[in-house]
């Protein structure tokens, strides 16, 4: 497979995106205050919540492009 030619280039979300990715961020914000007040200080913490914010920054990527990495 490969890679769309703009597939490490910075796509403009389009309005309608943005709003999207506003609402997806204020969710998963929300999702990690939840799981930065049940778990422990730690190793396992932090991992999670690392993760957590890259689901955030591959939701930009889906809304972005579609499977295959041409722009939406």
């Amino acid at each position: 497979m490969s890679l769309h030619p703009s597939t490490f280039e910075y796509l403009k979300p389009r309005q309608g995106q943005l709003d999207v990715m506003a609402e997806m961020r204020s969710a998963t914000t929300e999702y990690a205050g939840l799981v930065d007040q049940a778990l422990d200080e730690g190793p396992d913490k932090t991992y999670i919540l690392r993760r957590i914010r890259e689901i955030a920054m591959w939701i930009n990527v889906a809304l972005t492009r579609l499977p295959d990495g041409t722009p939406r």
